[in-house]
């Protein structure tokens, strides 16, 4: 079952609310999923992103594979920094990874 991490949206007309889940890839993009893993409200400035950390690692090292938007959802939060150090068996270099977060703080931004 080929597994994607994406956003699913909710929310009023004009008004996006969007739910981080894990889906099976052939589900509707609103439809059945597996589990919710955070969420993303572009509206507020800036924009708001609550991912939880353990889960979406998790999800990742099992194989489920991002969308691109979610990818850079990811990377603002500094998950995907630690996810590669992970894959890769560095996972001691938080420091390295802890200024790489910071920075893309300062840079602030929408993330897509």
């Amino acid at each position: 079952m080929p597994v994607r991490i994406r956003l699913q949206r909710a929310g009023r007309k004009k008004r996006p609310f969007y739910r981080v889940v894990v889906a099976d890839s052939r589900s509707p993009r609103d439809g059945r999923f597996i589990e919710k893993i955070g969420y993303y409200d572009p509206i507020p400035d800036p924009a708001v992103v609550e991912i939880d950390e353990e889960r979406a690692i998790r999800w990742l090292m099992v194989g489920a594979q991002p969308t691109d938007t979610v990818k850079s959802l990811l990377s603002k939060l500094g998950i995907w920094a630690k996810f590669t150090a992970l894959k890769e068996g560095r996972a001691q270099q938080q420091e390295q990874i802890q200024t790489e977060v910071d920075q893309t703080e300062t840079e602030g931004g929408a993330p897509c």
